[in-house]
């Protein structure tokens, strides 16, 4: 069955075009007054939990100067309704679903002329997601989405009479950040999203980060859902590099973010050199510095930026790995990276994790790896806290996204950015 429960992702963590009508009763029409529609748009932002819809913008500005004045978070009423994009099996879970109105906490014109109506949301908060987390795949998915929004005021304008909205049409989900990374596949039909800085030639050739995610942001199989969509929305991990800070301190940076077929630690040499032909075609197409390629992951993909530097000793600047896995979860089998293969890794690795990660256990991965990585940083937080809100333990990419670890005075990113390939 499908139930609806705050998400708490195991490992890290579209809105589908869909219309909301509310039609008025015959009052509406009052006078003569011919029905009027408008489409809107639904406003995201990925905040360090993940994706959410935090305001809705309503395409008014060609229905003439709209008074402000008369503009209150009454005017409009907004339902949201999120389902998951695939089947639930009977007796399986989905995390995150829901059926509600959302709280309207400001109403005002932009400078087109377009009502924003500002949402309610919160880290946690129930209602605003677009992903939901499907326990049996261990997957998160873009929720389908479909808001309904009701007019209880007319609108009063500066010229002509009040204004009843009959119909609302839904439109895309917008995320500026998220769509400034362009979709691709490689020639192995990797899935990727890339984000490009300014292509000025007097700024040369410029550094790579390459963002591998965590493990509920791979496809779930056996449904086929591969979507190049959640390693963008699940958190701020990729995002981060490509933010005005981070590309102030790259001096321009590409970003790019790869999406597994599966899961990176189910059958990570394979995805080894698919992962590289990535970055080579980038290096070949684009103006990338080879002697500036960063590999950054979490969770997964903290177990992949190490297996990556083991197989690829050679092709990476520096190497961040975040609450990586190095021996198989429950303790049962052979570790995922053996003790020789961490011990002859040279690429400048800095790790991260949290003390109370109770998902990948720090003594065994992090700290491990960190004895035996020559010359290995670490930065050990007791807990995931940012903007005074709690996480799960295991969310330390968080700190990463943020550039928050520091040893010495000096920065993650500012240390990434300072290295350059042996």
């Amino acid at each position: 069955m499908s139930t609806s429960v705050t998400r708490r992702t195991v490992l890290a963590g579209g809105a589908g075009a869909a219309i909301g009508l509310a039609l008025p009763g015959p009052a509406a029409h009052a006078g003569g007054h011919h029905p009027t529609s408008v489409s809107f748009t639904l406003d995201a932002r990925t905040l360090d939990g993940g994706e959410q819809v935090t305001s809705v913008t309503l395409d008014t500005g060609r229905l003439g100067p709209i008074d402000p004045a008369g503009l209150t978070p009454g005017a409009f009423t907004v339902h949201a309704k999120a389902t998951s994009p695939i089947p639930i099996a009977p007796g399986d879970l989905i995390f995150s679903e829901y059926d509600l109105d959302r709280t309207v906490t400001a109403a005002r014109l932009d400078r087109h002329g377009n009502i924003v109506l500002e949402l309610d949301h919160a880290e946690g908060q129930l209602g605003g997601g677009t992903l939901g987390y499907i326990l049996s795949r261990g997957r998160n998915v873009r929720l389908d989405l479909v808001y309904t929004i009701t007019q209880n005021t007319p609108l009063a304008r500066r010229h002509g009479s009040p204004l009843t909205i009959t119909r609302f049409v839904q439109g895309r989900l917008s995320n500026p950040e998220v769509d400034a990374f362009s979709h691709h596949v490689s020639g192995s039909g990797l899935k990727y999203r890339l984000y490009s800085p300014d292509h000025s030639p007097r700024h040369g050739r410029r550094p790579l980060v390459v963002w591998l995610h965590g493990g509920g942001e791979g496809a779930s199989l056996p449904d086929d859902y591969y979507d190049n969509e959640t390693t963008l929305r699940a958190n701020r991990g990729a995002l981060g590099f490509a933010t005005p800070q981070a590309q102030r301190i790259f001096s321009g940076a590409y970003v790019v973010a790869p999406q597994s077929t599966s899961y990176w630690m189910e059958d990570g040499p394979r995805f080894v050199p698919l992962i590289r032909e990535i970055v080579q075609d980038l290096v070949r197409r684009k103006r990338v510095d080879p002697d500036r390629i960063y590999v950054v992951g979490c969770s997964n993909g903290g177990y992949m930026s190490l297996e990556m530097t083991v197989a690829y000793p050679d092709l990476f600047a520096a190497s961040v790995p975040i609450c990586g896995v190095v021996e198989p979860l429950g303790g049962e089998g052979p570790p995922l990276i053996t003790d020789a293969e961490l011990a002859g890794i040279h690429t400048p690795t800095w790790l991260v994790t949290s003390r109370d990660d109770d998902t990948v256990p720090p003594a065994a991965n992090t700290i491990h790896a960190h004895d035996l990585i020559p010359g290995s940083l670490i930065t050990l937080y007791d807990h995931v806290v940012w903007n005074g809100y709690q996480f799960p333990g295991h969310w330390s990419w968080i700190y990463v996204a943020r550039n928050d670890p520091s040893v010495n005075g000096t920065h993650i990113w500012q240390w990434m950015a300072r290295r350059r390939r042996r």
